[in-house]
């Protein structure tokens, strides 16, 4: 049965879409240039990793989602919404390798009068530098006249209850304005509010925005934490005093490194457009140069809790907890556990981990030993490091265990461990 919404793409973006679509009734084909998400979904499991869980893919194949390796059903459909990874190169820019071949794929299907979205994180002029050519020459259609072509920035909050795709407004920008009403009319059906950008330009500088906002000010506290260290700041509680303030502040928090999938971006420089501004985001690169840092400050406070404690790095036995990047999820997207760890390894520490949400992890493609029992593993370890904080951690019962515990995310209560 021809679908009404293609999804090209299955992995964090595409996958919470399809399921918002599957829900509000919508018969909806996934499509992955990669086989392996079509396998995993129509065995019923999710193909990323801390995503959906098997109860949601059951949901969403019962509801109209339909996950394909035929890209000939992608010319079946009205809507198509590209949401290819673009992953932060070698040289820090976003790779287009993956949202290249899903647009010509498409390209290849594409029928007069669909409505293409982009939905992957891209630097400004994307949609109509990159996608748009691929399209075009690919179908011998011209957007904005025989196709609709519009940028909406995937707004994701994973594992939160409270921002779900229903109430968080939709940003859009079409090429035309026709293009811009026709995507208005499909995220409609699925979120509450709908807000319409100049152009898709506008639209994908909202994303970059939005992620750079968050890189800049973790960027502020990490570095506020370090000093604060130094001067015998309990920087905490300084946070907890400054969130009072009811207007110009908004409270961001320290951690050993910044997760998760949306990635600083800095659109100075666009290798495929003529119009290149050629000045570059300095905010941005510095605030990823602190960001980047936070990890090895992390192994130099592990070293000198040790050492204030007569232990060496080397053989000493340290308990991870926690290696995901964000509480109470599974996904593991850039955490900084896994860095952390190979450099305690490379100083010849024994590395163990818990974490309720991940049964195997590995460092450097060595499997890493899982503590079945938390307060003993916390007991018989010299150093114990919080990383992420999962609501299941009893954390003040797990400072009275633990031999020494380190808190990098200023969840204990004060003075039953040492914070970040």
């Amino acid at each position: 049965m021809p679908a009404d919404l293609a999804v090209i793409g299955l992995g964090h973006l595409g996958l919470p879409l399809a399921q918002a679509a599957a829900a509000a009734g919508i018969q909806t084909v996934g499509y992955d240039t990669d086989p392996r998400p079509f396998t995993e979904l129509s065995a019923g499991r999710s193909p990323v990793e801390g995503s959906l869980s098997a109860p949601d893919i059951r949901r969403m194949l019962s509801g109209g989602f339909r996950p394909t390796t035929n890209a000939a059903e992608l010319g079946r459909v009205r809507t198509a919404v590209i949401c290819a990874a673009t992953p932060l190169g070698a040289d820090r820019t976003l790779d287009l390798g993956a949202l290249g071949d899903a647009a010509r794929a498409l390209a290849a299907r594409l029928r007069p009068h669909t409505t293409v979205l982009l939905e992957s994180a891209v630097p400004p002029g994307t949609t109509e530098n990159f996608l748009r050519p691929l399209l075009e020459e690919g179908s011998g259609l011209r957007a904005g006249r025989d196709f609709h072509l519009a940028y909406s920035p995937s707004r994701l909050d994973p594992g939160s209850r409270t921002h779900v795709y229903a109430n968080t407004p939709k940003v859009i920008g079409g090429l035309t304005p026709a293009c811009t009403e026709s995507a208005a009319a499909f995220y409609g059906r699925l979120t509450d509010k709908v807000v319409r950008a100049r152009g898709p330009r506008e639209a994908e500088m909202t994303k970059v925005l939005e992620t750079n906002f968050r890189h800049v000010n973790i960027a502020l506290v990490n570095e506020m934490a370090v000093l604060c260290h130094d001067l015998g700041v309990d920087f905490w509680d300084v946070i907890r005093c400054a969130e009072t303030k009811p207007f110009g502040f908004q409270p961001f928090r320290p951690g050993p490194g910044v997760g998760g999938h949306g990635t600083p971006v800095d659109p100075g420089h666009l290798p495929y457009s003529s119009r290149t501004p050629g000045h570059p985001l300095r905010m941005v690169s510095l605030a990823q140069e602190i960001n980047d840092r936070m990890p090895q400050y992390v192994i130099q406070r592990c070293a000198t809790l040790l050492n204030e404690h007569g232990k060496s790095v080397r053989g000493a036995r340290v308990l991870l907890l926690g290696v995901t990047y964000k509480p109470d999820l599974a996904d593991q997207e850039a955490s900084p556990a896994r860095e952390i760890a190979g450099r305690l390894m490379d100083m010849g520490a024994q590395i163990g981990y818990h974490d309720p949400h991940v049964l195997d992890w590995r460092v450097r493609e060595l499997p890493v030993p899982r503590a079945d029992s938390l307060y003993e593993a916390a007991a018989g370890a010299d150093l114990t490091v919080l990383l992420q904080h999962h609501r299941t951690y009893d954390l003040q019962g797990l400072a009275v265990k633990a031999q020494l515990l380190l808190d990098t995310r200023g969840a204990t209560p004060a003075g039953a461990a040492h914070r970040l």
